[in-house]
């Protein structure tokens, strides 16, 4: 008989629960959800040797475990800290924690663009999140951006580096799908920078996974470029008998017509089951996909805003005093609309 996993008890903002043995800071405050899980720009659960890069994660541990109490004197990265047994952890609730999270958000945007008015990661974007949460009205920086050329690093893919907060999450996937990676980081300290090997190009069949990894809009789709906003589209999840892959897909529509196609994300924007580059770029025929419904986008985003669906907790009920004041002031419009 195999052994039983033994569990351990740890609380987060108040919020206690059960995780396995080994089990991270970070994946036990999911498994409360809400508020007491940190933010998260580099961790990736299905990628090996993921987080610890970004810092947005930090939390507040108060008592270590129940076999030593005694509170950690620095601020922990949830990613790579194990829980451990009676573990009291202060995360949305820990003044230290917020403060040293806008610092981190500072960092992150030091050199970012004013890219989110013509960026197409703009909706979805995890950073863009965390600027509103977190970031500065203004930037304290004197001195000048880093800046480079936009790039096509395959035939469907573009690069802008300009965005890039160097995560690595794009490069750990390339290790993990594909038999040889063609792109990293380049360069150490502040000239760091994601790019192709020389002479060449990201062609393999399962590369385009890349675009819905990257936190930000340094990865994009070419054939999505400028096409549409996130949240004036219809996110669909359909499949198709793919012999590459899952074929599990969300389409993303316009009326009648697939704009782009990803893999299905989490709530925490993570994929499971990574999709092929046919599916994703070049079958946005109807036709060739079995369309389930719409896909119920479950993270806080504007894309939510669009009433392609009605859950219902997102139905407001109108009492009957706001339906008469909805009723008088359609009857005021129609007489104004006499005089005119």
């Amino acid at each position: 008989m195999s052994e039983e996993v033994k569990k351990i008890k740890i609380t987060i903002d108040g919020k206690t629960t059960e995780v396995p043995e080994g089990t991270s800071i970070l994946e036990a405050a999911r498994t409360i959800g809400g508020q007491a899980v940190p933010p998260a720009m580099c961790y990736y659960s299905t990628l090996e040797n993921s987080g610890g890069r970004c810092r947005t994660c930090l939390v507040e541990v108060t008592k270590g475990s129940d076999a030593d109490p005694r509170p950690m004197p620095k601020l922990m990265a949830s990613c790579r800290t194990a829980a451990m047994d009676g573990m009291e952890v202060k995360n949305a609730t820990s003044e230290r924690t917020l403060e040293a999270r806008k610092g981190v958000t500072e960092f992150l945007l030091l050199n970012h663009p004013l890219d989110c008015p013509v960026c197409d990661q703009a909706g979805e974007c995890h950073l863009q999140d965390l600027s509103y949460e977190h970031g500065l009205e203004t930037t304290r920086t004197e001195f000048e951006r880093r800046t480079f050329d936009h790039d096509d690093i395959g035939p469907y893919i573009k690069l802008n580096m300009n965005r890039c907060i160097l995560c690595a999450r794009c490069v750990l996937l390339a290790n993990q799908l594909t038999e040889q990676r063609e792109h990293g980081i380049l360069f150490r300290g502040e000239k760091a920078e994601i790019s192709t090997y020389l002479n060449k190009a990201l062609e393999n069949d399962f590369i385009g996974n890349v675009i819905d990894v990257c936190p930000v809009g340094a990865l994009t789709d070419r054939t999505f470029r400028f096409q549409s906003r996130v949240w004036f589209t219809k996110p669909m999840n359909a499949h198709r008998n793919c012999p590459t892959c899952s074929g599990k897909a969300v389409l993303w529509m316009k009326g009648e017509k697939i704009l782009r196609v990803t893999a299905r994300k989490d709530i925490y924007g993570e994929v499971h089951d990574y999709i092929c580059n046919t599916c994703r770029f070049e079958t946005k025929e109807v036709s060739a996909w079995n369309i389930e419904g719409p896909r119920h986008i479950d993270r806080h985003s504007v894309i939510s805003t669009n009433h392609y669906e009605k859950p219902e907790n997102m139905v407001k009920r109108i009492d009957s005093e706001s339906a008469k004041e909805i009723s008088k002031a359609d009857e005021k419009w129609e007489k104004d609309k006499k005089l005119l």
